[in-house]
């Protein structure tokens, strides 16, 4: 009979700290940025530069100065980024200052963290569909929200490149 408790008391304990992958799927963003939209969506949102993603893959890199992005409750927000691949939004990033609020309502909203002990970040994660990574400093905090959707098509795309080459020879 004890036994059957301890599960029953591991199982609740488990199931109260896992994460609500639910929500992080829904909101697929930040706000109202949501990932694999188009860019030009976005309120806001100035070209930086071009740039090469992964080594390979031509991006562009835009910051988004819109007065709905300053503040997540009563935190700062300095910072945010996107990272756009034909147009669609593929990498969220914002950086704020340190704020332990943040965390707290990320853990609140999604569940807790997966740690990362490599790379010293906190993750939550739906597989194949959005990742959210939270990587703090003694000076800032960095949210990083990926799209492997985008990622993926990336990857395809070169893939055709290749095949391409290849039929030529």
């Amino acid at each position: 009979m004890n036994y059957y408790f301890v599960f029953f008391f591991c199982l609740i304990l488990f199931a109260s700290q896992a994460q609500d992958t639910s929500e992080l799927e829904k909101r697929n963003g930040f706000k109202d940025i949501k990932l694999g939209s188009p860019a030009d969506s976005v309120k806001g949102i100035l070209f930086k530069k071009n740039i090469t993603e992964l080594k390979e893959f031509e991006a562009k890199l835009y910051e988004v100065n819109d007065p709905a992005y300053e503040k997540v409750g009563d935190a700062d927000i300095r910072q945010v980024k996107l990272k756009v691949y034909k147009g669609l939004i593929y990498e969220i990033i914002l950086t704020t200052r340190v704020d332990p609020r943040i965390m707290m309502g990320l853990e609140k909203l999604y569940g807790k963290a997966k740690f990362n002990l490599r790379h010293e970040t906190y993750s939550w994660s739906v597989p194949g569909k959005i990742t959210l990574v939270y990587k703090g400093s003694p000076k800032e905090v960095t949210l990083t929200y990926r799209s492997p959707p985008v990622i993926k098509m990336m990857y395809l795309d070169k893939n055709k490149k290749i095949e391409a080459v290849a039929e030529d020879f």
